[in-house]
């Protein structure tokens, strides 16, 4: 069985750079069979232009894009309020991170540190950094 992976914006913002390191990963991820989820959210941070961000909507394409639900977005919230951030997105990466036992990959490893410490679940989601 293989954890999946869910992506934060840092792993966007790296394919749409044509980051040839973040691609290896993601095709060994694929190859592995591993599922690949990408919070809604996630997109509207690092998605600006259609036309210039091909190579970005093929990726998304191989993609779980997965919707913020109501209750997702009400336990991002406390999870901020817990951590004593704001970053909405980055609680949202980690509160779906746990409920589905996946991997984050991120440019903000300590941000998002932050925010599984605040969370204070076990076993902790593991981070691998972009």
């Amino acid at each position: 069985m293989n954890i999946p992976y869910l992506y934060d914006a840092g792993v966007l913002i790296a394919i749409d750079n044509d980051d040839r390191r973040m691609w290896a990963r993601h095709s060994l991820a694929l190859e592995d069979g591993r599922d690949i989820h990408v919070p809604s959210v996630v997109v509207s941070q690092a998605w600006r232009d259609s036309r210039r961000q091909v190579r970005l909507g093929k990726f998304l394409a191989g993609c779980h894009v997965v919707p913020v639900g109501l209750e997702t977005a009400k336990a991002a919230g406390i999870l901020c309020g817990k951590a004593g951030t704001s970053d909405i997105v980055d609680a949202t990466v980690v509160t779906m991170s746990a409920s589905l036992g996946a991997i984050i990959w991120t440019s903000d490893p300590d941000d998002i540190r932050t925010l599984i410490d605040a969370q204070d679940i076990k076993p902790a989601p593991v981070v691998r950094t972009v």
